[in-house]
């Protein structure tokens, strides 16, 4: 027997389990528990019930015989109910005994009930994009960059992206400070990997000239011995080399790639993929305005467990980012004003719009009955294999022993709720230039830097705040 009492989206059960079942658990229990136990006169494992019971009491069965009960029971009810649980049950055991029913009590949160908008049909606008030949060219030029040769320069001045080995010696006071010497070191000029004040004091210099200058370590330098200090340098410069970029030709070509063999092809391929990443791009972001907009029309109340969830993910995808540029998430928390808590608060807003959309596409599943085939699940399968480039049978495994396949079968269910956002939306194109008038909210979200952008300000961070100046 269940009784069930739900105030919003707390639900209190009252579970009751027959008495024979529970007579059955503690004998299960018994079976078990004996095993273990010792009592002189009696061979491990022989020991009567009776005994057990009479030396150690009947609570010596109740934990294992719980253990047996009560998750089929609880499962049960939440499957009686339909419910769908969002945080870890709390029990309260209110009776166990021999020949009497079990009775104990559940306090647990589930997804709220949604009240969704008329999601199909849902008006957006997409501006027009295109890849033009100026793209095409400003994606060659930045691979020119990319390849540059680094040229002695034995006359004339230092200049903006010029590496200059330098020589350096800082002092506070008329005192040295830790980090403020070096000797031979690589120096591009412009990277702001020194304070920008110190790097702007070397342009105009020659081979073999010395300065001296004075800079002020900005007030919020991460060593607070430094914050906000003057310091004066001496500087030689020993050498400057400078970028000399590739001309655009067949042979710039064949040094990037065997694939093509002339920069008429290898435009043609480069424009090409341009165009693939744009239709990719636009996809995703009318993918984007689609759900924020039906999610942001339908009604329902967002649990706080599951903003904090979302918090959690968004801090484990800026971790991984920040990883690959040699931080950690303590690391940029030492760099940020207010910590980690800050971090975690400026994406809380975000967080919410993202909790509260999948409790909408969750619904619109529910709603349009989406269900997934072994020959979908399969085909998922392969393409994981095909980009891990690995045999199918050992993805299925390994998906299998993680308990991961029931994330494909959702992911797959979650794809056609989108695709079919997607297929019944109204899509207006407009021109770039239209974008964003009267809707100052959509025109800041663009703006907002996405993850890989932050990590990346980490590392200038990180440059900045180390020892050097």
């Amino acid at each position: 027997m269940i009784k069930m009492e739900k105030i919003d989206n707390k639900v209190s059960l009252e579970i009751e389990v027959p008495k024979e079942k529970v007579n059955e658990a503690l004998e299960n229990a018994y079976k078990k528990v004996v095993k273990t136990i010792s009592v002189p006169g009696f061979r491990k494992g022989k020991v009567p019930r009776k005994v057990l019971e009479l030396r150690f009491g009947p609570e010596i069965l109740y934990n294992e015989a719980l253990d047996i009960l009560v998750d089929p029971a609880y499962n049960e009810a939440i499957k009686e109910y339909q419910l769908e649980p969002i945080n870890q049950p709390e029990m309260e055991l209110v009776q166990i005994k021999k020949d009497e029913p079990l009775i104990f009590k559940v306090n647990v949160e589930v997804k709220p009930e949604v009240e969704l908008c008329e999601y199909k049909g849902i008006t957006v606008q997409q501006v027009k994009e295109s890849v033009t030949s100026e793209d095409v060219d400003k994606y060659l030029n930045s691979l020119r960059e990319q390849h540059a040769r680094l040229v002695v320069v034995e006359e004339g001045e230092l200049q903006e992206k010029d590496l200059a080995v330098i020589d350096f010696e800082g002092t506070i006071d008329g005192e040295p400070f830790e980090g403020g010497k070096g000797e031979n070191y690589s120096l591009e000029i412009g990277s702001n990997t020194f304070m920008e004040e110190f790097e702007k004091q070397l342009i105009g210099a020659h081979v073999g000239e010395e300065r001296d200058f004075r800079v002020t370590f900005p007030a919020d330098h991460p060593k607070s011995e430094l914050a906000g200090k003057e310091a004066d340098f001496h500087v030689k410069v020993k050498e400057i080399k400078r970028p000399q970029l590739p001309d655009l030709d067949d042979a710039f070509v064949q040094e990037l790639t065997e694939k093509f063999s002339t920069m008429e092809e290898f435009r043609a391929d480069v424009e090409k993929n341009m165009w693939e990443n744009l239709k990719r791009r636009q996809r995703f972001e009318l993918e984007r305005k689609i759900i924020e907009k039906v999610a942001a029309e339908s009604r329902v109340d967002v649990p706080e467990i599951l903003v904090e969830r979302e918090i959690n993910k968004m801090l484990a995808e800026l971790e991984y980012y920040l990883n690959l540029q040699g931080l950690t998430l303590q690391q940029f928390a030492e760099f940020t004003e207010g910590g980690l808590d800050k971090i975690k608060e400026e994406r809380r807003e975000q967080a919410a719009k993202r909790a509260r959309a999948n409790l909408v596409i969750d619904e619109i599943i529910k709603k349009e009955a989406f269900e997934v085939t072994d020959e979908e699940i399969d085909e998922k399968i392969r393409e994981i294999a095909s980009e891990e480039d690995v045999d199918v049978n050992e993805v299925k495994e390994r998906l299998k022993s993680s308990g991961r396949l029931d994330m494909i079968y959702h992911n797959i269910r979650y794809r056609k709720a989108v695709d079919l956002l997607v297929q019944e939306a109204v899509v207006e194109e407009i021109e770039e230039e239209e974008q964003g008038s009267g809707k100052p909210e959509e025109e800041e979200k663009a703006r907002e830097q996405d993850t890989a952008d932050v990590a990346q300000d980490a590392l200038g961070d990180k440059l900045n705040s180390g020892d050097k100046p």
